[in-house]
């Protein structure tokens, strides 16, 4: 006996456990009707559609004709004044068995009975869901899917208005059955529809399922699902079994209004998905997206969205929150774990729709220093022998990383191959393949970039001028010192060298040159120094980087420009690097001399004609060899060294200043020589 509004009222129901076990052998059945295949469900179809017509259709009659009272007490028949009187909400608390009691535990609200009702709305997904099976799908799945959501929205709502005005209240809440018990002629007809109704949504799941998960298994989204994956055309067994031991274990729990809710919001999870691709594909103007169905707006997809997620939120709010948490994290799995399939990324188109849109409103003028930022362009590997499998010295791609703040920031890592480029293309295409790995191994943000050119000369300068796009331009060249070019006797190496950096000036482009990278110390070495200074220039150097927001400590040194030696000074150090130097120029300008005298020309060096005064080379030897000594004398403990780069001077030969600079870095095991682009990339303002 079960009180309901204050009146006593008998409710049977069949014991949960006869229904645990006719749930289990029912299940089994559909299971072995599913491994016959599709022919074999198509075949069985019809038993359980005809019947469940034929249901539905009594049912609408007996609506029709009932009168009040008859058959059973509670029956008004079709009356506006029941309506009325049913159309104000009156929820009540159930039991485990679903049966209203005012003891109750589950109680029951309009957003868990939206949960509850949802399940019974997804059968319009079904052509979907077997769109392997369909001739047609670009036809059916519009049609068909569209057609089941009006006839079935159309008689849910007739069913609602006809019911609610049909029986009081208590008779709703009271008999379980109220479909048959309105019937006519054919009351019992009522209960085999309702049996095989519920046979047909199973078989339809069973059916449908397996073959989602197939699918998903197929496209190598998730791994872990690997285990599920059918040949084209084969039925998709294992999966089955899987999903039938699934069904199996929610029928052993008992309750379909406990479990409901919980598929409800796996359902809305999945429309809302496919919502948001629409949306997104639709928004962005993909493409490769080409829909057949030509009346569809992204607004439409938005707000089918939305409504997902809001009803979620209705149901549970805190389901909700932890189905969205592991949405998330399937999805960061896949992008992690998961294979490139033919389907595509729709957020990867969003990124690039976002990514061109920032490029363009970057606009191709000067950034404001305030919103500068560093964007190195590493040169692999100009010169110096690394392992085949390396294609970036290791240590300039974390130079390169550190030069960002927090390592943030993009990197361009280019290598030159020499060739022709029709030749040569797979080499390149492999290497830059090769180049990516390692930059993504490196933890390096950053994109690979391998150029085909006659010569390195020629590629740099290809590519100091064209890499890029607008604002988004490498503004930084980094590249190691060319320490082999005497030791190997490399005599190409100083006009090259010399042309990449005249290249850079051209272009504006920053040159940081990195010498002893091999000596190069780690994030986690310090050395901190002791020296005499200037106080008044100390205290200025010292406001301006304290304005800057920079932390460093400052030493100014006096440095006197004669061409006296200091006995005992470090000087003495570089001095056999400065006489080998000094008379490799003296044969160089001997051999030019020479040349010229016999083909009756001016002085010619790297194909070019050029002016040299003796006086000033040796002036730029004598100042290189005194600052090589003040560096020896204050810095030879520092962990790096950096020194401004010179400009090579346009009326010598490559191959002096080769020498000049071979001199300043003479007996320093690490240094940076930087030279800026002559634009402020700092302010003084926050």
């Amino acid at each position: 006996m079960t009180p309901v509004n204050g009146t006593t009222i008998a409710i049977q129901s069949p014991s949960s456990h006869d229904l645990q076990i006719y749930g289990i052998v029912v299940t089994i059945v559909l299971c072995f009707i599913v491994f016959g295949g599709v022919k074999m469900i198509n075949r069985v179809a019809p038993a359980f559609l005809i019947p469940v017509l034929f249901s539905l259709v009594c049912i609408y009659l007996g609506i029709l004709l009932a009168k009040e009272d008859h058959p059973t007490e509670g029956i008004t028949g079709l009356s506006l004044k029941t309506i009325k009187e049913n159309w104000s909400s009156d929820y009540q608390k159930t039991n485990d068995a679903g049966i209203p009691d005012p003891n109750g535990s589950v109680t029951w609200n309009f957003n868990s009975l939206v949960g509850l009702f949802f399940p019974a709305v997804t059968g319009i997904m079904a052509g979907s869901n077997r769109s392997s099976s369909l001739r047609d799908t670009q036809r059916s799945i519009p049609v068909g899917t569209l057609s089941a959501t009006l006839v079935t929205s159309i008689m849910y709502l007739i069913s609602v208005i006809m019911f609610g005005a049909i029986a009081t209240r208590e008779k709703l809440l009271t008999d379980r059955l109220l479909s048959a018990t309105v019937a006519w002629p054919f009351p019992s007809l009522i209960k085999i529809g309702i049996i095989l109704s519920t046979m047909g949504a199973a078989l339809q799941s069973l059916t449908g399922a397996p073959r989602l998960l197939a699918a998903i298994a197929n496209d190598d989204i998730l791994p872990i699902l690997n285990y599920f994956k059918v040949a084209d055309g084969s039925e998709p067994h294992v999966a089955t079994l899987f999903t039938a031991f699934l069904c199996i274990g929610c029928v052993i729990i008992g309750n379909l209004d406990l479990i409901t809710p919980t598929v409800t919001m796996f359902f809305l999870l999945c429309y809302s998905g496919v919502n948001l691709s629409c949306f997104l594909l639709d928004l962005l103007d993909a493409p490769s997206w080409r829909p057949r169905w030509k009346f569809h707006h992204w607004s439409l997809s938005l707000l089918g969205a939305l409504l997902c997620v809001v009803i979620m939120f209705l149901i549970s709010w805190s389901f909700t929150v932890v189905s969205l948490a592991l949405a998330s994290l399937i999805y960061k799995y896949v992008s992690i774990k998961g294979k490139a399939g033919d389907w595509g990324d729709g957020f990867k188109s969003a990124y690039f729709q976002l990514a061109l849109r920032s490029l363009r409103s970057l606009g191709a003028n000067q950034v404001h220093p305030k919103n500068w930022y560093p964007i190195p362009l590493v040169f692999c590997r100009p010169w110096g022998k690394l392992p085949e499998n390396v294609p970036c010295h290791p240590k300039l791609a974390d130079f390169a990383n550190c030069m960002k703040k927090k390592g943030r920031g993009m990197t361009i890592f280019v290598s030159i191959l020499d060739g022709d480029y029709h030749e040569c293309a797979e080499d390149a295409k492999t290497a830059c393949k090769q180049l990516s790995t390692y930059i993504e191994y490196k933890n390096c943000e950053g994109v690979a970039e391998i150029v085909v050119a006659p010569n390195m000369s020629v590629g740099f300068r290809g590519i100091v001028q064209t890499m890029g796009l607008g604002n988004l331009k490498p503004n930084i060249v980094v590249m190691r010192y060319p320490e082999i070019w005497r030791r190997e006797n490399l005599t190409d190496i100083p006009a090259t060298f010399v042309g990449i950096i005249n290249d850079c000036i051209v272009a504006n482009k920053a040159v940081v040159i990195v010498k002893g990278l091999d000596e190069w110390p780690n994030v986690y070495q310090k050395q901190y120094e002791e020296d005499a200074d200037a106080e008044g220039l100390k205290a200025d150097v010292k406001k301006f980087l304290y304005d800057l927001r920079m932390h460093a400590e400052v030493f100014v040194i006096t440095m006197k420009w004669d061409v006296q030696v200091d006995s005992g000074s470090p000087q003495d150090e570089s001095l056999d690097a400065f006489t080998s130097a000094n008379q490799r120029i003296v044969d160089y300008l001997t051999e030019m001399k020479a040349r010229a005298e016999r083909e009756g020309t001016s002085l010619m060096a790297d194909g070019k004609p050029v002016v040299v005064n003796e006086k000033q080379v040796e002036k730029f030897l004598y100042t290189t060899l005194k600052l090589n000594s003040i560096i020896l004398r204050y810095s030879r403990m520092a962990a790096v060294v950096l020194v401004s780069l010179p400009p090579p001077p346009l009326s010598h030969p490559a191959y002096f200043y080769m020498e000049y600079m071979d001199l300043l870095l003479e007996n320093i095991p690490r240094i940076l020589i930087v030279r800026g682009y002559r634009r402020d990339v700092v302010t003084l303002f926050t």
